[in-house]
């Protein structure tokens, strides 16, 4: 079985062993990749949420063969466009800077989109600015889109809407919305990424059920969306990862309550089970459908 890790926030602390700004342990990203590789996790795209965030991610992209990453500006970051009163084209450009000049490993443009949860954060109107102005960046780019949508959904999909034509696919990642939305999500073209927070209520997991295969991909949006004995999507989970916590620090185990993209394979059992399909014919379709946007040119 083989997987492809369309999210992962590799370039976080906790992969350094730094948790809320404090040391815990020594660096471990080798022994994490080491795990992915032994479950059949291919390929991994490390996420950027801002400027330097992108090229923190591109830094690790850079380290191993098998890991790639986006470009982009998340939601609540979206005010570093202004920051320190900079023209919010120079921000721009740089993004499309770094994205042109490393296309082995940048795949794809993002994480970006609307994050009305978290307004305290970016407030609304900078948040709709920036993700049209991100946009833009993306016709210049060419690449497909690593979407962000949390209650904000008829206002993304308005402005996608108007932007669509310039947009070369994309997926609506960490999807926690409803059966209309995802709908709609599937009307505009994308494809839809599910992980552990996608699958904790079984209203959640309906959705997910609802979806096509063919318009599935799986990620664990490490260090975050774990899948938890409270989540209704755990009774399906098989496999088992023994972890020890960080005070405790072994490298050949997980680190407790630190998601990693190894656990993918959770991800799959809980999706195969939900659904009553085969998870090898799952995992088969959601790894074309991933190399199918994001790594077209390799195929």
């Amino acid at each position: 079985m083989k997987f492809i890790d369309i999210g992962a926030n590799l370039s976080d602390g906790v992969y350094q062993g730094c948790y809320h700004g404090k040391q815990a342990h020594q660096g471990d990203l080798d022994h994490v990749l080491e795990r992915a590789k032994k479950f059949g996790v291919e390929k991994i795209i490390v996420t950027g949420g801002s400027l330097k965030d992108s090229q923190n991610a591109l830094e690790v992209a850079q380290t191993d063969e098998s890991l790639f990453c986006t470009v982009g500006c998340h939601p609540t970051r979206t005010l570093e466009f202004e920051v320190d009163g900079e023209d919010p084209d120079k921000y721009l450009h740089k993004l499309l800077e770094l994205a042109t000049t490393n296309k082995d490993k940048v795949v794809a443009a993002g994480e970006m989109g609307l994050d009305f949860d978290r307004l305290h954060f970016s407030p609304k109107e900078a948040q709709l600015k920036y993700f049209e102005k991100q946009l833009d960046f993306v016709s210049e780019t060419k690449l497909p889109v690593f979407f962000h949508c949390r209650a904000a959904h008829q206002n993304f999909c308005d402005i996608v809407r108007r932007h669509r034509d310039n947009i070369h696919g994309g997926v609506v990642h960490s999807f926690t919305g409803t059966k209309e939305e995802a709908a709609d999500i599937l009307e505009l073209g994308f494809y839809i990424g599910i992980n552990g927070c996608s699958l904790k209520t079984q209203e959640n997991i309906d959705v997910m059920c609802s979806i096509p295969s063919e318009k599935l991909m799986i990620e664990t949006d490490c260090p975050y969306c774990d899948i938890r004995p409270t989540h209704a999507g755990h009774k399906y989970v098989k496999t088992q990862f023994e972890s020890k916590k960080k005070e405790r620090f072994d490298p050949n185990y997980c680190v407790k309550s630190r998601n990693e993209p190894c656990t993918i394979v959770q991800v799959l059992e809980v999706m195969s089970g939900a659904r009553d399909e085969d998870p090898q014919v799952l995992a088969d379709v959601m790894y074309k459908n991933t190399m199918d946007l994001f790594f077209r040119d390799t195929t």
